[in-house]
């Protein structure tokens, strides 16, 4: 692994720069530093005309073959243009599941027509994805799906029937890539179909969750004969689990380095603050950001090291599933960070809507982070079993 840069990513990085700045103004201004963890809510309308801009400078699926049409960044210009648009305060990212989840997605295991279709209208910005995994009784167990799916022969087309849970900004999104059961008699990994569902249609209906924070950018989607057109089944039926860990592996790819970007952005709020309130000359305090920074260093080269070894086709170095119990373990204690250093009176809020501060919303949100996604528990059983090779866990019966 490199981790040094050439005189061409130098020259890369300075055109970076130097688009963030020249766009980062006017209208976009506000968005600075916006839309991240817990704020996600915010700006949204702006933040979608902002991934439209991006589309016009051409940044959207930097790291895409340019025969899908991306740019072909190398691993180390994707690393520079996350740490300027995290310096320069991007705002987040409101295309990030279309970009990095949906389009490696579909490049790695969809069909010519699926990838003329829907390629590039998320290189333009113009259609926003979010993630149909998670259901009640299928959180960190995402083998235990319950949504199911049927073909109509005579109509040509899929229904799906079920619910998912803490989809985000569903209620803003126009696709939602569904896993669903193409085998209703089937258990676990098998019988599972990959989806690419449109949201605008009669069979679908979002909720919007209201969390801690008095917001609501995550959903509930009830599925009720929701229609998906026979080419917009990924793969084949019963294949589905293969395609959706392929996806799992892009999300512990590039786009982690952005997440890393965001991160130092908070960490260096937190620092700003302990400075300018004097909770800096507490030595303990001094230990801990310490702690933090290393951390957040530790994360980035290891993203590194794995990312240098990822053939691009969704799998990734074994070392890689140790990343987000890691992340979620640092990310939580860097909330905790942040309202000790504000002090006690961060603690205190009036009634909603609440009026949180970056920090506050933090804060609160980091609480999640060792839950969503896989729980701790869940993180640590897979490193052991899958990585580690050791025996599993064991399970009651069906």
């Amino acid at each position: 692994m490199r981790l040094g840069f050439t005189q061409e990513d130098e020259r890369f990085r300075e055109q970076v720069s130097d688009w963030l700045a020249d766009n980062l103004v006017g209208e976009f201004a506000k968005l600075k530093f916006r839309g991240g963890p817990g704020d996600e809510h915010m700006f949204f309308a702006e933040r979608a005309a902002w991934e439209k801009q991006m589309a016009s400078g051409g940044w959207i699926g930097i790291g895409w073959p340019e025969a899908y049409g991306g740019k072909a960044c190398s691993l180390e210009q994707q690393v520079i243009f996350h740490e300027e648009y995290a310096r320069a305060g991007g705002p987040g990212r409101v295309g990030h599941i279309g970009e990095g989840l949906t389009g490696p997605t579909l490049i790695a295991f969809g069909s010519e027509q699926q990838q003329r279709r829907f390629l590039p209208k998320i290189l333009s910005g113009e259609e926003l994805w979010c993630q149909g995994y998670s259901e009640p009784s299928a959180g960190s167990d995402l083998a235990n799906i319950a949504s199911k799916a049927a073909f109509y022969e005579d109509e040509g087309v899929w229904k799906i029937n079920g619910q998912k849970v803490w989809t985000s900004l569903a209620h803003e999104s126009d696709w939602c890539f569904v896993l669903a059961r193409t085998d209703p008699a089937s258990k676990g990994s098998r019988g599972l179909g990959f989806f690419l569902l449109e949201l605008d249609q009669p069979g679908v209906e979002i909720r919007p969750i209201t969390q801690l924070t008095g917001t609501s950018e995550f959903n509930e989607v009830f599925l009720d004969d929701a229609v998906c057109q026979a080419d917009c089944l990924v793969g084949e039926a019963g294949q589905g689990w293969a395609v959706a860990m392929g996806l799992l592996g892009f999300e512990r790819g590039v786009s982690t380095l952005g997440q890393q970007m965001l991160f130092q952005n908070e960490l260096s709020e937190v620092i700003k603050i302990a400075k300018q309130n004097g909770a800096a000359e507490d030595p303990v305090i001094r230990q801990r950001i310490g702690d933090a920074h290393m951390g957040l260093k530790i994360m980035r080269y290891n993203s590194m090291r794995t990312l240098s070894a990822n053939p691009g086709d969704g799998t990734l170095d074994r070392a890689a599933l140790s990343y987000k119990l890691y992340w979620s373990s640092w990310h939580r204690n860097l909330g905790n960070l942040a309202m000790d250093v504000l002090g006690p009176d961060a603690e205190l809020v009036e009634q909603q809507p609440y009026d949180l501060t970056r920090l506050q919303s933090l804060f609160l949100f980091t609480r999640s982070d060792t839950i969503y996604g896989g729980t701790n528990q869940i993180q640590r059983n897979i490193i052991a079993e899958r990585a580690l090779g050791l025996p599993k866990e064991t399970r009651g019966k069906d």
